[in-house]
């Protein structure tokens, strides 16, 4: 039962189950807040947004490491191609990535919460709210101390709230191929083609239940465009392995931030995580670490708060959001600069081997030909 001795039906109440979502809503659940999640969906496993890859650092260092191995499927190797189709491969001691089932693990993550005591209200959307005696009034739902949006790039929460809003996006489709083996299934197949993916890349990978190909390109609102995603696979299916002729399983798409984090993501009492707060990287649209771990500090700052011996939230959350700096300079760089000559000249030579590593690997080493002194 829920104790409304405080007046208020949840400490907090969170827009959305995405990563960012959940990571909250665990987080405040666990030092012992009533916590409700709406979700407008009545399967959380369906109409997905996100690719669902994992890099190491979240497998290993946040709540998806008690993800089912029936549902992760580990890709150590990155194959880099260059618009000739020319590849190189990348490795680093140590690092994979998880490729996932992910609409069941989505449905998993919706079982966590229920399992670690969130109210979880399926088919109910966020709509609207309002502020009232120090918290605020969720329309259907009753009163919360505390209002957290991790509904998505176009967040209603942000909306509501006169918070700020994502304007920067890729846009990115995805087919799935159920049943389906690549022939180097053990690598993350990433195509670099200002043709096909201005301003991003293309991706083809193999995961739990078969194989995920994937298309993303800058979003302008002036001229959007949509990813040839049938071109693209054209061009690279004999290459990976991909029949011509075989229709996708499951198709999903949408809007990823790619400007980084949104210049006001609180106000008293609401706070935006996720891709609703635009946590996402710029270069490499990769948003579930960042995302799990902004969502699991905020949930951790609302509970500290609610009792009695924590800093304002609202101030731990703009402190624990990534800023991006240098990948927002890359962002700005490949927006304005690709082309596919460098990549076609340069794909063995050190320097994009380096950079390679960067991006992929998240690697410090020093610019090769250089050493670190000391």
């Amino acid at each position: 039962m829920v104790d409304r001795s405080n007046g208020r039906d949840w400490d907090l109440v969170v827009a959305g189950t995405s990563f960012a979502g959940a990571a909250c809503a665990l987080a405040a659940a666990h030092y012992g807040l009533r916590v409700c999640v709406l979700e407008r969906k009545r399967d959380p496993g369906a109409k997905l947004h996100t690719t669902g890859i994992v890099v190491k650092e979240a497998a290993e260092q946040t709540w998806l490491n008690r993800v089912p191995p029936s549902l992760v499927r580990r890709v150590e190797r990155v194959r880099l191609y260059a618009p000739s189709l020319r590849s190189l491969s990348l490795a680093a001691p140590g690092y994979y990535f998880l490729t996932t089932d992910t609409p069941n693990l989505m449905r998993w993550l919706a079982d966590e919460l229920r399992a670690h005591g969130v109210e979880l209200r399926l088919q109910q959307p966020f709509t609207r709210a309002s502020r009232s005696d120090g918290g605020w009034q969720v329309e259907g739902l009753g009163g919360t101390r505390y209002l957290v949006g991790a509904d998505g790039a176009k967040s209603r929460v942000a909306e509501c709230a006169g918070l700020g809003q994502v304007r920067d996006f890729l846009y990115g489709i995805e087919h799935e191929f159920a049943g389906l083996r690549l022939p180097e299934p053990d690598a993350l197949h990433c195509f670099i083609s200002r043709r096909h993916a201005p301003g991003y890349i293309g991706w083809v990978a193999q995961n739990p239940t078969g194989v995920q190909l994937g298309l993303a390109l800058r979003h302008r609102n002036a001229k959007p465009l949509r990813p040839d995603i049938d071109g693209f696979r054209r061009r690279i299916g004999e290459l990976v392995g991909l029949p011509a002729d075989l229709a996708p399983t499951a198709t999903r798409a949408g809007l990823v931030p790619c400007g980084g984090p949104v210049a006001t993501m609180t106000a008293s009492g609401v706070i935006l995580t996720g891709d609703a707060a635009g946590i996402v990287s710029p270069v490499t649209a990769g948003g579930i670490h960042s995302a799990w771990q902004h969502g699991w500090a905020v949930g951790e700052a609302i509970a500290s708060h609610v009792r009695g011996d924590g800093p304002a939230p609202e101030s731990v959350a703009e402190r624990a959001a990534p800023r991006f700096r240098a990948k927002r300079a890359l962002r700005w760089a490949y927006d304005h600069f690709q082309a596919d000559w460098p990549f076609d000249l340069l794909l063995h030579s050190a320097p994009l081997r380096w950079a390679a590593e960067q991006v992929y690997f998240h690697q410090r080493r020093t610019w090769p030909g250089f050493r670190r002194s000391g």
